[in-house]
């Protein structure tokens, strides 16, 4: 639990932040006042996230980075590697969070192959905290089990109010594993549901406020992401906005388990 307050909970994802365009999305996020910023190999956006980090004048200390090892890493040898190129990206001597993007499509390679070189990583000191995304309950023993209890602090999966996934969350806070809500808003796609805006109107907010307010009020982190400099400000409001216990158990009944991210290759989620 400890390792997990060290997680800022409202996070500025980036990915689609490429180039001249997303380096300004990323610093105009740390000028709002985002001091987590969510960035992985395979999104191309390490260079980005690290440039607006130079170019904020905010100390390298105040916030938060996290990255992703693509699944093209988890060979014997390969993962640290990758992560020191990623670390070249940022130019930052220390990622603060490094996820297992996936589990090994197919389970094509030992889950103990990859996450053991993900610890070895963390040991060396190329990252604080270690983690995973898209891992379900049995992923998550298995990786207890090789690399000890409270090694994975954080879990990273699609979550909103259209899939929910109250299992594998449920399990995730009674194993002090933070949940971190990718998709969080589901891409705008919930801005007309009119349990949603009954809410917002109730609140002089947006939907996609009281979605985030939701996440956040579930004690998840999330990690929205957009290229307007108005959105991105009005996401972060979000953080101030604070849902009643009633409101927050009418946006439960919305769950539909509507997966948007869902590779065939992908794990037998729960």
């Amino acid at each position: 639990m400890q390792n997990q307050q060290l997680i800022p909970k409202l996070g500025f994802g980036t990915y689609g932040r490429n180039g001249k365009d997303g380096i300004g999305a990323i610093l105009c996020a740390l000028e709002t006042g985002y001091r987590h910023l969510d960035t992985a190999q395979t999104y191309d956006t390490e260079f980005e996230t690290g440039e607006a980090l130079r170019r904020s004048g905010i100390a390298r200390r105040e916030v938060f980075m996290t990255t992703k090892i693509s699944t093209d890493h988890f060979g014997e040898g390969k993962l640290i590697p990758s992560l020191e190129k990623s670390l070249e990206a940022m130019r930052i001597d220390q990622v603060d969070l490094t996820l297992i993007h996936w589990p090994a499509p197919n389970g094509a390679i030992p889950l103990e192959v990859y996450l053991s070189q993900i610890v070895e990583a963390q040991e060396r000191g190329l990252t604080r905290l270690i983690g995973v995304s898209n891992f379900t309950i049995a992923l998550l023993q298995q990786a207890e089990a090789i690399g000890g209890k409270g090694r994975i602090v954080n879990n990273q999966f699609e979550l909103n109010p259209l899939i929910q996934n109250k299992k594998l969350a449920e399990y995730c806070q009674r194993n002090d594993i933070l949940v971190t809500c990718y998709l969080p808003i589901a891409r705008g796609t919930l801005s007309g549901d009119p349990v949603l805006g009954s809410i917002a109107d109730n609140h002089a907010a947006t939907v996609e406020q009281v979605i985030i307010a939701f996440e956040l009020a579930k004690g998840y982190c999330a990690i929205p992401t957009s290229s307007r400099a108005e959105r991105i400000r009005s996401n972060f409001a979000a953080g101030e906005l604070q849902l009643k216990q009633e409101e927050i158990t009418l946006i439960e009944t919305l769950d539909r388990n509507q997966r948007t991210i869902d590779p065939d290759w992908g794990p037998d989620w729960d």
